[in-house]
């Protein structure tokens, strides 16, 4: 199946990132030129970059930060004005916060701890489709993938605020469709359940992970790469025209 990726810009935020890391390299494998957004790992982006064909002209590392006020804005700019334009928006810098502890209750958290996962997870991603959306309505065409999470639709104790925040993303692209739609741009949601990314692998015990896979139809976690291709699947021309969907994977989950 030709995707239709070959040429497109793709502009990857949290691209440094276990998942953001293979969603970058499955664009470019189809073709795509990429930008890998990152925050403060440099090093780790320039390397992404050099490995997708920065030589060629075919990647390059682009600052982003969630905290940091005019960051779409100028992640954004600087994709469309060395290659363009932006195709192809794939939202995917988190901030997962901190986890409520047992014996916490929810009302005893204070604002301080919740706020910044509500405004670092949400109001940057609504504000990076913002700035790419002029651009793609210009050119009548466009894809935007939005990461979420299966907490957001199966929910987990101690997450409630992360849960929330992705949450709306999800409302954001059951209204953004009908704004979109008429000009070829297409907006969706991807959940991955707990999936096996480096960190997963590393810092999470063992037996949370079997009792994870244990809990799941196909008795494992997705790996990042089964994540990253339904994103580009979605991120592409072979997506004619599903917009305002949530897809999880999590094998079943």
């Amino acid at each position: 199946m030709d995707l239709g990726l070959t040429g497109r810009v793709v502009l990857v935020t949290g691209a440094t990132g276990g998942i953001g890391r293979e969603i970058a390299r499955a664009f470019w494998a189809e073709g795509a030129k990429v930008a890998v957004a990152y925050r403060s790992d440099t090093e780790a982006a320039e390397k992404l970059a050099t490995e997708l064909g920065a030589a060629d002209d075919r990647a390059f590392p682009v600052p982003y930060a969630l905290d940091e006020a005019g960051s779409p804005e100028r992640a954004v700019a600087a994709v469309e004005e060395r290659w363009g334009g932006l195709d192809v928006l794939v939202v995917g810098a988190v901030r997962y916060g901190k986890r409520r502890e047992r014996g916490t209750r929810f009302e005893d958290v204070p604002e301080s701890e919740w706020r910044p996962v509500l405004d670092d997870n949400l109001a940057p991603a609504i504000r990076t489709v913002q700035c790419a959306v002029p651009g793609m309505r210009r050119r009548g065409w466009g894809r935007i993938v939005l990461m979420s999470s299966h907490n957001a639709l199966d929910g987990n104790l101690g997450q409630e605020f992360y849960g929330a925040a992705k949450a709306g993303l999800h409302g954001l692209a059951r209204s953004l469709m009908w704004d979109l739609g008429d000009s070829g741009v297409l907006v969706n949601v991807v959940c991955p359940g707990l999936t096996a990314t480096p960190a997963v692998l590393t810092r999470l015990p063992a037996a949370v992970r079997d009792r994870e896979s244990g809990a799941t139809p196909t008795t494992r976690l997705s790996t990042p790469d089964e994540v990253a291709r339904s994103v580009v699947f979605l991120g592409s021309a072979a997506n004619g025209n599903i917009t305002g969907e949530a897809l999880t994977v999590a094998g079943g989950r």
